[in-house]
């Protein structure tokens, strides 16, 4: 066996309080979100953030997390059962409660004080609020280390200037999570720290970003203009923010991993459901070989994914290092639903074309995961490191 490679004996089997919890999420996402109305808001670029308070009272966005601090106690495998259903039914649902139980309360979790957790997570819990991350700037994304928003030290907080971009729901947050540079470092991982920064702070402005997909998912560029932030707003200690990133960004990935297989499952679904129907030639497309073979690749494509996707939330538990695990499930998800929502779109050509078809959606909305939250090729760097390339 190779040098640093993981053995690992899975049971794929679900506990009984799996499937209920599963079932559950099946009937709450029929009730609240059905396929009609997700094409509905993603027409009206209409976010579902209703869900926010139900998924709180169904204990959702607190499931994994520890009971002590009110949450449901449970593990991240479960966690990522849900996350797995919800993406199946609606994406945007999925990214939500992501957006919640990642960006916010993990990382409340892992660098937050005794009194930020005190403050923020029985309102995270309850789905009352939310959390959005502020790294990516026009100079900064993949490299983020090229941040260059500033806060400056005052006696009782900071100020902060700089501009960020491609901010996901940054309007309906409590708060927004901000990179800045607070050390004499121009470049670097060094000197950066995360303050806690409400979007409705004087000083902060702004801009609606138009997007080709994820319309459900508003995005903003934010500017802070000598926006003042108190001392208790730093997340971690003061020049730390960029171990704390990499934190919040490998659970966050871990629940998109997750969220797009079930995403690309439903591809796949929706793909054969049309094969099996659509007749040329006198008989189901589904019987020619071409097809058949192409929808049995997407089939193994999503699988393994999947697989990826479980193993990794099972490492997490059994708290094994996976940051080239994670890195792994991010690549193989987002880079698989690429490929079955370019798959699906030829199989159902015309139909799935459509502007009123599911498919078309899938295929706009799948752009977007093969670079955000970590782009492709920075996971296959991650991975090479790790194999000392």
């Amino acid at each position: 066996m190779a040098s640093g490679q993981t053995v690992v004996f899975m049971d794929f089997s679900l506990t009984e309080e799996q499937r209920l919890l599963l079932d559950s999420v099946d009937r709450f996402m029929e009730q609240h979100l059905p396929s009609s109305e997700v094409r509905r808001r993603d027409a009206a670029a209409e976010p579902p953030y209703f869900l926010l308070p139900l998924m709180g009272d169904m204990g959702l966005l607190g499931l994994a997390t520890p009971a002590e601090v009110g949450g449901g106690g449970s593990d991240w495998q479960t966690l990522a059962l849900v996350q797995e259903r919800l993406g199946y039914h609606a994406t945007m649902a999925a990214l939500l409660l992501n957006r919640v139980a990642c960006f916010g309360i993990q990382t409340l979790l892992s660098s937050g004080s005794a009194s930020q957790r005190e403050r923020y997570l029985p309102t995270l819990l309850s789905g009352e609020g939310s959390f959005a991350l502020a790294l990516t700037e026009a100079g900064a994304g993949s490299d983020a280390g090229a941040v260059i928003t500033r806060a400056h030290p005052e006696s009782d907080g900071w100020r902060v200037n700089g501009r960020k971009i491609w901010i996901s729901g940054a309007e309906a947050a409590t708060r927004m999570v901000v990179a800045c540079r607070t050390g004499e470092q121009k470049s670097g991982s060094g000197g950066i720290s995360l303050l806690m920064i409400p979007p409705d702070a004087e000083g902060v402005s702004m801009t609606p970003l138009e997007k080709v997909g994820n319309r459900c998912s508003l995005t903003w560029e934010v500017a802070f203009d000598e926006v003042f932030v108190p001392t208790d707003e730093l997340l971690g200690d003061v020049g730390e923010g960029f171990r704390a990133l990499r934190s919040t960004l490998f659970y966050a990935r871990t629940g998109l991993a997750a969220a797009v297989t079930g995403t690309a499952q439903a591809c796949v679904d929706l793909a054969a459901e049309h094969a099996r129907d659509r007749v040329q030639f006198g008989r189901p497309i589904s019987q020619f070989q071409s097809i058949r073979h192409r929808l049995a690749r997407m089939q193994t494509q999503v699988d393994q994914a999947r697989l990826l996707t479980y193993r990794l939330a099972w490492m997490i538990d059994s708290g094994a290092p996976c940051e080239r695990e994670a890195a792994m499930a991010k690549w193989a998800t987002t880079e698989a639903l690429k490929q079955v929502t370019d798959e699906g779109m030829q199989i159902m050509a015309s139909r799935g074309y459509s502007s009123d078809s599911d498919m078309q959606r899938y295929w706009r909305d799948a752009r977007l995961y093969t670079f955000g939250e970590g782009s492709s090729e920075i996971q296959l760097d991650l991975i090479g490191r790790s194999m000392n390339l």
